[in-house]
């Protein structure tokens, strides 16, 4: 019988195609998919960086979790000074967080939390901060009609046509995608994940 030990399981805690493309350049696929269901809506007088780091943490810990597997979750939000902008509510929503962030510099944090063997939580924030051009009525209207940006964190996908307008980023881009890829790299080696 061999002695060897058998490399942890990942399960991914979210069901998002973003995260999992991005597992994939670095060379991960998760033994199984989970689908966290906790409230997040953001506590009272809450800042975006406490807030990321609060949710990918509880999204991590209502997993169940076998003895061999490993957690990652993450979670990601746009903030304008201290104010969170969550996934649009409708169109008219989508319209203010793009004149919010016509023109101006805003955050991206990312909460990433990987529950190992021991089963304590690790958590770690990364923020990149990215400027929007000023954003023309015509620019709005075309990006609302291309239904990008629905369901997502700020009310748009950097991977995506919103590319075009960002004139500055300072960071991590997979951070603005949905999961920053050198600490999430971090958290999950110190876990015992082997990684190339």
């Amino acid at each position: 019988m061999s002695g060897a030990a058998t490399s942890p399981a990942l399960v991914l805690a979210s069901t998002s195609p973003r995260r999992r493309e991005l597992l994939a350049r670095i060379g991960l696929v998760p033994t199984r998919i989970a689908a966290p269901e906790i409230d997040e809506t953001p506590l009272k007088g809450e800042l975006p960086r406490a807030y990321v780091a609060r949710l990918a943490e509880g999204k991590a810990l209502a997993v169940e979790r076998a003895t061999d597997e490993i957690v990652l979750a993450g979670d990601t939000t746009v903030a304008v000074g201290r104010r969170i902008l969550e996934k649009p509510a409708d169109e008219a929503d989508l319209r203010r967080m793009l004149g919010l962030l016509s023109g101006r510099r805003h955050h991206v944090y990312s909460g990433v939390c990987v529950v190992g063997a021991d089963g304590r939580p690790r958590v770690r924030v990364a923020d990149t901060i990215v400027a929007f051009k000023v954003l023309s009525a015509a620019e709005i209207d075309w990006y609302v009609a291309s239904d990008e940006g629905m369901g997502k964190a700020g009310g748009y996908a950097i991977q995506g046509k919103a590319e075009v307008f960002v004139r500055f980023l300072s960071g991590s881009h997979s951070n603005v995608v949905g999961l920053p890829l050198f600490e999430t790299r971090s958290l999950l080696s110190a876990a015992g994940v082997p990684l190339g």
